[in-house]
C-alpha cells in the first residue's frame, strides 16, 4: 500500500528541501539526532524518538527538488532499512513550497502505522517552517522501554533546546559544578561522551567544530549508538580494569541528565525531563553516585523544598541550584 500526504511551507523550496536534508535542521522537529550521506547510493540513519531509527540508503538526490529513501527501522521484521520507499518531493507553491511525502511499499497494517507518524511530523514540519523551531517532541518525551540508551536519548532531546539557547555572554557563568564554568563544562561533557563511546569499544575524536548543540548531539549519538552495540552482561575496560557495562552503560544517561541541568542552571534556562526518564536515571546514579562521591560526585545536599525530582536527583548527586 501507498500512503501520499502533502503540506504548504511559507518557505522557498530550498530551505524546505534544507529541513527535509540537514541534520542540525531535521532535529528542529523530526529527529533526536540524524547523520545524512546526501548522495545517491549514501547512508542515513535518523534517530527519530529514543529507541527508534530509521536508516536505509539514499537512493535519488535533485537538490531542492526531489528526495528518494529506502525507508525502514533498525530492529524491525516488519519494516527493516530499505524495505519500503519513501520520495518527497518540493515544488514553488504560491509565495512558499509545497512538499508532498509519498511512502510506497508498505502492508496495510504497516501503513495504517505510518500514516499516524507521518501526519504528526508533517504538522511539526509545518511549525518549524513557520516559527523556526517545532518544539519539544511529545513522542519522546517518555520512551515506552527505558534502557541506558533510550534514556540517553530522551536526555539528548530534552538538553538540545537549553544548548540551543546558549549565549556567548553565557560562556563564562558559574555552574553548579563549581569547578566548571559554562563552557568549560560543555567541553567537559563533550569529553566524557567521547570516553563513554571509547570505553563501548568505538574510539572517536571529539568534536570541535560547529555549535554546542551539534558537538554535543555528535558526541552523543555516536556514544550511545556504540552502547546500544554492547552486551549489557559483559565486562568492559575502565582505567586499568574492567567494570560491569551495564553499570557504566548508566554512566551515559546521568552524564546527560546532571550537566544537562548544570548547565540550564548556568544560563537560567530549565531542563524540561519527564519524571519517568528521571526516575528511571536516579535508579541507574545509586549504582554510580556514591562509589564516586569525593570525585565525581559531592556529598549529597538536602533538596528545597517542593523539589521536582528533576532537581532531588541532582541534589542527590550532591549539587546545589545556583540560585541557592
Amino acid at each position: 500500500m501507498t500512503y501520499t500526504n502533502s503540506v504548504d511551507l511559507p518557505v522557498t523550496p530550498d530551505e524546505a528541501f534544507a529541513l527535509l536534508t540537514e541534520a542540525e535542521r531535521l532535529r528542529r522537529w523530526q529527529t533526536v539526532s540524524a547523520v545524512v550521506d546526501l548522495r545517491a547510493g549514501g547512508a542515513y540513519r535518523w534517530t527519530v524518538t529514543p529507541g527508534h531509527i530509521a536508516a536505509g540508503t539514499v537512493r535519488e538526490v535533485e537538490p531542492g527538488r526531489r528526495l528518494v529513501l529506502g525507508w525502514g527501522w533498525e530492529g524491525s521484521d516488519d519494516v527493516p532499512p530499505d524495505a519500503s520507499t519513501v520520495t518527497v518531493t518540493v515544488e514553488p507553491h504560491g509565495d512558499g513550497s509545497r512538499v508532498t511525502l509519498q511512502h510506497e511499499g508498505l502492508s496495510a497494517v504497516e501503513a495504517e502505522k505510518h500514516a499516524l507518524g507521518w501526519a504528526h511530523y508533517l504538522e511539526r514540519l509545518q511549525r518549524v517552517a513557520a516559527t523556526g523551531d517545532a518544539g519539544p517532541d511529545e513522542w519522546a518525551w517518555a520512551p515506552d522501554e527505558l534502557t541506558p540508551t533510550t534514556a540517553a536519548e530522551a536526555a539528548l532531546a530534552a538538553l538540545q533546546p537549553v544548548l540551543r539557547g546558549l549565549t556567548i555572554e553565557d560562556q563564562p557563568r558559574p555552574t553548579p559544578c563549581t569547578e566548571f564554568t559554562c563552557h568549560d563544562l560543555v567541553v567537559h561533557l563533550i569529553g566524557s561522551l567521547t570516553q563513554l563511546a571509547g570505553m563501548a569499544g568505538h574510539p572517536v575524536d571529539p568534536p570541535d567544530t560547529g555549535s554546542a548543540e551539534n558537538r554535543v548531539t555528535e558526541a552523543a549519538a555516536h556514544a550511545i549508538a556504540a552502547w546500544r552495540r554492547v552486551d549489557p552482561d559483559s565486562m568492559v575496560p575502565v582505567g586499568d580494569g574492567e567494570a560491569p557495562a551495564a553499570v557504566i552503560a548508566g554512566v551515559l544517561p546521568l552524564e546527560l541528565v546532571l550537566h544537562g541541568w548544570d548547565i540550564a542552571q548556568a544560563s537560567g534556562q530549565d531542563l524540561r525531563l519527564s519524571d519517568e526518564v528521571v526516575a528511571y536515571v536516579r535508579g541507574l546514579a545509586e549504582a554510580v553516585v556514591p562509589g564516586g562521591r569525593g570525585r565525581s560526585f559531592a556529598d549529597e545536599v538536602p533538596p528545597a523544598a517542593g523539589a521536582s525530582p528533576l532537581d532531588a536527583l541532582a541534589a542527590y548527586a550532591g549539587r546545589t541550584p545556583i540560585a541557592a
